[in-house]
């Protein structure tokens, strides 16, 4: 089930005491100086050491970028999300108030969750967080692009953990709202976890609130949003599941447009023609676009040429993801009692789980292969969050209570090699982010 191959593991890889070193990004910090001047605790115990890896981007988007660093405190390798320029408006710092209270509640074994944040200047130089999460090895987008083969019970294990996650997400009323391959991180162990919040909210109970359509890399967005609804639901992650299944078989993207309207006519060209009443949601242009066009009959049965693991239950299974109605799209849980995931649920949990573990009679499983949340995420952290000063003391306010049952605080270490480097890293430009929805008239 390796998917990762011997380099990667050999980079996860760390030898002698940990220790703080000029190389390092990271530094354990004295709790009463902020990170701008770089002190580290003293390391009595040890001598320096080189750390196993330079410290490296590894990854960015919309509103972060992401470096594999090693922590100070055990050598361990992590990934370090900074969040540059968080007060620049309202919008902007509400959204990164939201991933953090997130990252922070989420404990489950397929959702990627926050390990430590980093101590923060005085308030007054307070712009930028930083967020240290788990490393894990790679994504499903390198996965699925890279000449390693994936068999079917790669696809059944992959299929059952994402779904499992989702599962988990869904019952904390979190919609994540951008489920892609490369925001579902990968281990060579075949562990996988749904990373990346800055898209995701709490779903709206409310038909009458209109919510934005600028969500969902457009390739995984579903019909309708790219029709213009002003609601939706956790249903607009189960289709986005459905793409990446298929993508997972036939190791190419099942709708790849270059427009959002083209992206909606390779939906209709495969699923047929909606209803009028499937498209009840949808604004009035889009669905009288869909409706001058010459009525277009399904042609599902060319889910069967995705691979030769396009099996009967893979299919009946895909095509209950990619149900043109959001109201008749198939629910996570209920995906999960699919047979196809018989196979993927028993091997997760025969080898790779944390819930399920060996004894000397045999293998003890846990009650709960699927578990929700004990809790459902609040959203009423944000009711008075008025104005970018209010958010700045709440975000403060937070960050030091989460430090407060951490080990010993981490900083920026400036004199670092790749400190530079690390600064100067930006987010995504506006050129390379996916189209926005089409305006509709």
């Amino acid at each position: 089930m390796a998917v990762v191959g011997q380099r990667s593991r050999q980079l996860m890889a760390f030898h002698g005491p940990a220790a703080a070193s000029q190389h390092a990004i990271l530094a354990a910090a004295s709790s009463v100086v902020p990170y701008y001047t770089g002190a580290v605790v003293p390391q009595h115990s040890a001598s320096p050491v080189t750390p196993s890896a330079p410290d490296r981007p590894i990854g960015y988007g919309a509103f972060g970028v992401v470096w594999s660093v090693t922590d100070p405190r055990d050598g361990k390798r992590v990934a370090l999300k900074k969040m540059p320029n968080v007060f620049q408006n309202l919008i902007s710092c509400k959204r990164v108030y939201r991933e953090l209270k997130m990252l922070c509640h989420f404990k489950h074994d397929n959702v990627l969750s926050a390990q430590d944040i980093l101590q923060p200047p005085h308030i007054d130089f307070f712009q930028e967080i930083y967020v240290v999460t788990e490393l894990m090895q790679s994504d499903l987008h390198k996965i699925i692009v890279s000449p390693q083969p994936l068999t079917a019970d790669h696809v059944k294990v992959f299929l059952y953990q994402i779904l499992r996650g989702l599962k988990y997400l869904h019952s904390t009323r979190v919609l994540h709202r951008d489920i892609k391959p490369g925001n579902l991180l990968v281990n060579s162990n075949c562990c996988l976890k749904i990373c990346d919040f800055g898209l995701a909210r709490v779903v709206e109970p409310d038909d009458s609130v209109n919510m934005t359509q600028e969500v969902v890399t457009q390739y995984y967005r579903a019909p309708e949003i790219l029709m213009g609804t002003r609601h939706y639901s956790y249903a607009v992650d189960l289709w986005s599941v459905g793409c990446i299944f298929a993508e997972l078989l036939s190791r190419r993207i099942l709708f790849q447009a270059q427009t959002p309207i083209q992206q909606l006519d390779l939906i209709t060209d495969l699923l047929g023609t909606p209803a009028r009443d499937d498209m009840r949601t949808a604004c009035d242009a889009a669905r009288q676009h869909v409706m001058r066009q010459k009525h277009k009959p399904p042609t599902l049965a060319a889910l069967y040429t995705l691979s030769n693991h396009a099996t009967h239950e893979a299919v009946h299974l895909m095509c209950r993801l990619l149900v043109f109605d959001p109201a008749k799209r198939i629910a996570a849980a209920e995906a999960l009692a699919h047979p196809y995931l018989d196979e993927g649920r028993l091997r997760y949990h025969s080898c790779m789980c944390k819930c399920c573990y060996n004894t000397p009679t045999g293998r003890n499983y846990t009650g709960q292969f699927e578990p929700d949340t004990q809790g459902a995420f609040s959203f009423s952290f944000e009711n008075d969050l008025t104005s970018i000063s209010r958010v700045k003391e709440k975000l403060y306010k937070t960050i030091l209570e989460q430090q407060a049952c951490t080990r010993v605080p981490l900083c920026i270490n400036p004199t670092s090699a790749s400190y530079k480097s690390f600064a100067s890293s930006q987010c995504a430009q506006p050129s390379e982010l996916p189209p926005s929805p089409h305006v509709w008239e």
